[in-house]
């Protein structure tokens, strides 16, 4: 049965937005349509932008994220505890530009419009999504390296179209084969590159083997909800229609006050941070025209940190409200595996043969991927045609 989507009021609030969030589908199947074949349904991917838009969510993803990666490394190699901070950091830029945009005198006293989707549907996905971000960060307490961090994520994938399995949704032979050389391909990539690159790292990692593995226990536990969330969040979509801003807006916005408990961690991380080296904001040949401004680095890198992250769980959430939950976890695990190159490439260090040979089958697969969905759509319209 097909799920139509009412066609929005040009004079609504969303229809003022940007480029993408116009790009919501009316009088269309929704994401994640089933079509028959031979008795068993298949999931093809769909993707509902433009490519001017495509062009502009990818930029996001792949600029915001990468960016992200670097000053997220940078400020855990100085302090592994600053999980909490990061976190926070992070849900508050998204929130305050949310409410920025949300803004309404109409509504008071809490000054925002009515939203789309009610909130016994966000309560489940703020709880999944605040504990997902929480255990990503909070897992550097345990000394995993990024290498290993990289290489459980990347599992994302896998276990997104395992929980759409579970949820009654099919995939070819060839969508699940091409998902399983994407998978080794990252971890391949991974894996070389931390031989080569970690080796001093890693070793210190592996030193306390229970801590070890309780940070990896972490990963899991965060991997297995991301993909629970990836398909509640796609299922909220295809019933109550594509408002990924708004989505965005209350996943940060509900969650600031789950940060509560853990204030008095937040406010010591910052205090660590501001125990930095100064870096001054002003050129040095300006200096004697304007006041000499000086903030700590690792503040810098917090405060950049996450306005890069709303850049990328922005364009996320636009290419999840426009495709299927596998779809995004194939860009996200191709995002994760060129942030890995852009590292190596960055601090000027070689590709090793492993690292090309997983990287090849990241590209090569995502490539597969897409060939495959384009052909299940193929067969979709032939037999609606029929």
């Amino acid at each position: 049965m097909v799920t139509k989507t009412v066609q929005r009021n040009p004079k609504t609030r969303e229809s003022s937005g940007t480029l993408q969030e116009k790009s919501s589908v009316s009088d269309e199947k929704p994401n994640g349509a089933l079509s028959k074949k031979n008795g068993a349904s298949v999931s093809p991917a769909y993707l509902q932008l433009g490519v001017g838009q495509l062009v502009v969510v990818l930029a996001m993803i792949f600029g915001g994220c990468c960016s992200n990666v670097f000053t997220l490394e940078t400020i855990v190699k100085e302090d592994p505890r600053a999980g909490n901070l990061i976190t926070f950091v992070q849900f508050l830029f998204v929130a305050v530009e949310g409410y920025c945009h949300f803004f309404t005198f109409s509504r008071p006293p809490i000054f925002l419009a009515k939203p789309l989707v009610p909130f016994t549907r966000y309560a489940f996905i703020v709880t999944m999504f605040f504990l997902v971000s929480f255990l990503n960060n909070y897992v550097w307490k345990y000394h995993i390296s990024v290498p290993v961090h990289i290489i459980f994520r990347s599992g994302g994938t896998m276990m997104s179209m395992l929980a759409g399995a579970l949820a009654g949704k099919r995939y070819s032979m060839a969508q699940i084969a091409s998902v399983t050389l994407l998978t080794i391909g990252v971890v391949s990539a991974t894996l070389f590159d931390a031989k080569r690159k970690e080796v001093n790292q890693i070793e210190t990692t592996v030193a306390s083997t229970k801590e070890f593995a309780i940070g990896i226990c972490v990963l899991f536990l965060a991997q297995a909800l991301s993909s629970m969330m990836s398909q509640l969040t796609e299922l909220t979509y295809k019933k109550y229609g594509n408002h990924w801003r708004e989505n965005l807006f209350y996943m940060h916005f509900l969650s600031l006050p789950l940060f509560f408990p853990a204030r008095k961690s937040i406010i010591d991380e910052f205090k660590t941070l501001s125990a930095s080296p100064a870096l001054a904001l002003i050129p040095t040949h300006l200096a004697p025209y304007v006041p000499r401004l000086s903030v700590p680095q690792n503040v810098v890198y917090l405060v950049l940190n996450g306005a890069t992250q709303y850049i990328c769980v922005r364009g996320v959430n636009n290419l999840a409200g426009n495709a299927t939950a596998v779809t995004v976890a194939i860009v996200l695990n191709v995002r994760k595996c060129i942030s890995l190159l852009c590292s190596i490439y960055i601090f000027g260090n070689n590709l090793s043969l492993g690292t090309c040979f997983g990287a090849a089958l990241v590209f090569g697969g995502a490539a597969w991927y897409s060939l495959e969905s384009s052909r299940l759509r193929e067969v979709q319209k032939q037999a609606k045609a029929v």
